[in-house]
């Protein structure tokens, strides 16, 4: 199941990135005491009470602003909002209860979300107890009253946001089909592409970057079976929006990928892969999802016999944390192998699901280790003693050693190719969990 999204949304300054650092349990977001100071929207997996859920801390909103930086800032507080499953909305008790505030709650109000109202800043609850529960009057229910920077009222916060996660999530009849995130950079043709599976112009397709305002779901029948697909809003262009808003636009992202089994990542065959394009497959692969990068627009490509194999290479040199990734080559607009897609979904989704047993991977193992023997530090030798899968999507192996500071990162990449000599693994990630345990044992 997809983990649920909590939004933080406050006015600037009130402590966001405080308490989006605070929960995430590392210094993530930029903190300073300017207003509009968070630039990016971060987002982070947290756990509470045994329930695991992202979060995402988000610009200030300033809802009368006409300055351009913060009408952007206002807007992709929206999308947040939108997304969210259930928002924090985090006030300033030394501030006060200010118009702002007002206008703000009106605007979660509209959304129909589940609000947890936080006041922030009450390092000295008996203290500021009046000024706490002015917030009363903002009709969103009982204030809060937590310190971000001091880790206060956290359990209380806590409690009431994960109250409001579905509970039949866990209980109720999982969706077998499959979940098909579209990604990208606005304009690689997502809509198209899925306009065209579909046979039909069931989702808007303009050439004005920024046309998808929404993640939409989709169902496509292709031999018999359902597929759902999830198009999603692309990130903005350097050029479009000022360098330092360009991860704003990465929520729309964070939700689709969160909620699917795979994602298709387009790329303009005519821009070529950017650093934007590893930006969005990172997310991806952070989450352990299976990736198929669609080349898309390469009918518009002169090509010679080496034009593939030049393409295929610069793909995995700027992507080269993915070398798992399907990789395809299509025009949405003509149709060219786009019919290539299912195959590779399926393909994917077999991989995703792939289980090994436990006495062939130590075999796998055993073999690896004489081939290539673990590293030493000081004289200690890097010994592993056993390896087996516990998870599917993603594939997940324990490997027991006997110092986890000796399995170097070089050392796991080569465990891990392998595995994937060994079994394929085409088109998902590998998650390797190191556990250490003394020879005796």
């Amino acid at each position: 199941m997809s983990k649920p999204i909590v939004a933080i949304v406050g006015r600037p300054n009130v402590g966001k990135s405080t308490l989006f650092n605070a929960l995430a349990g590392e210094q993530i977001s930029i903190v300073k005491d300017t207003p509009g100071i968070t630039r990016d929207r971060i987002y982070a997996e947290t756990t509470w009470l045994d329930k695991s859920f992202t979060i995402i801390d988000t610009g200030g909103i300033e809802p009368e602003s006409d300055d351009e930086m913060l009408k952007f800032m206002r807007e992709q507080a929206q999308t947040a909002i939108d997304t969210a499953d259930v928002i924090i909305f985090l006030v300033d008790v030394r501030a006060g209860l200010v118009d702002d505030d007002n206008t703000v709650a009106d605007m979660l109000r509209r959304s129909g979300k589940p609000i947890v109202l936080a006041v922030n800043k009450a390092d000295n609850f008996k203290q500021l107890e009046a000024d706490v529960y002015e917030f009363y009057n903002l009709g969103l229910g009982d204030p809060i009253a937590i310190s971000s920077s001091n880790k206060l009222g956290f359990g209380d916060l806590l409690d009431e946001v994960v109250s409001h996660f579905d509970k039949d999530a866990d209980t109720g009849e999982e969706d077998e089909r499959p979940r098909i995130a579209v990604i990208g950079k606005p304009n690689v043709g997502k809509s198209s592409l899925i306009n065209h599976l579909l046979g039909e112009n069931r989702l808007i397709v303009s050439d004005i970057a920024g046309t998808t305002r929404d993640a939409i779901d989709t169902i496509v029948e292709h031999e018999g079976r359902e597929y759902i697909f999830v198009d999603t809003a692309g990130l903005r262009r350097k050029n479009k929006i000022k360098e330092e808003l360009e991860k704003y636009m990465i929520v729309r992202t964070v939700a689709a990928v969160e909620k699917s089994d795979i994602v298709v990542l387009m790329i303009d065959a005519v821009e070529g892969v950017t650093e934007q394009d590893a930006k969005i497959a990172g997310i991806a692969h952070e989450r352990g999802r299976g990736i198929i990068i669609a080349v898309n627009k390469w009918d518009a490509i002169e090509k010679d016999d080496k034009t593939i194999y030049k393409y295929r290479n610069k793909i995995l040199e700027v992507l080269s944390f993915i070398p798992y990734a399907e990789i395809l080559f299509i025009s949405a607009a003509t149709g060219q192998r786009v019919s290539k897609l299912f195959e590779s979904i399926d393909v994917v989704i077999q991989n995703q699901n792939l289980r090994v047993k436990t006495g062939v991977l130590n075999e796998i193992m055993s073999e690896a280790v004489v081939l290539q023997q673990p590293p030493t530090d000081k004289g200690k030798r890097l010994k592993l003693f056993y390896i087996t899968q516990v998870s599917v999507k993603p594939p997940t192996f324990v490997i027991f050693v006997n110092d986890k500071e000796l399995f170097h990162f070089s050392y796991q990449r080569y465990i891990e190719n392998k595995i994937r000599e060994a079994f394929g693994f085409g088109g998902t990630s590998i998650r390797l969990l190191i556990r250490e345990r003394s020879e005796k044992d």
